[in-house]
């Protein structure tokens, strides 16, 4: 089940009320993801953000606003939730987006890396390819394994 809410208590009732597994939620702000994360209750948070929150964000010079810190990714292991990340959304953008995408994929899964958070693709194609970026963007052999399992 995938809850797109903008209103963190909806959010919360709704991930409650829930009977499905997993339980999906969509990211959108950085006050948004670590409320939902510090609640817990849910398998994974889904990045990327929609469209018209990417174009809001702020990059510093030396670190992307991907929507998540290193304190989150703490709480969401703490919480045992994992980071997915929807590989599907790349098709659809431009170069410049693309470059975007990719950059702050290499950023959460540094992120990710160093808070030994769980990290997890959704929606490749091919196993191996999938692999293959994940260690180009800088993941270890086994977070890479983990990730597309």
């Amino acid at each position: 089940m995938l809850i797109i809410e903008p209103n963190p208590e909806k959010a919360k009732q709704l991930i409650k009320s829930s009977k499905e597994t997993p339980i999906i939620v969509q990211a959108l702000s950085p006050d948004y993801n670590r409320s939902l994360l510090e609640y817990g209750k849910f398998s994974q948070l889904l990045f990327p953000e929609p469209e018209h929150i990417q174009k809001t964000k702020k990059d510093k010079l030396k670190q992307l606003d991907t929507g998540i810190n290193s304190i989150m990714a703490k709480i969401a292991t703490k919480n045992k939730i994992q980071i997915a990340v929807d590989l599907n959304k790349i098709k659809s953008l431009d170069k410049k987006q693309k470059a975007l995408f990719l950059s702050r994929l290499k950023e959460i899964i540094k992120i990710c890396r160093k808070s030994k958070t769980p990290l997890k693709l959704i929606n490749y194609k091919d196993k191996k390819d999938a692999l293959a970026l994940m260690q180009a963007l800088g993941a270890s052999s086994q977070q890479a394994k983990d990730a597309v399992r």
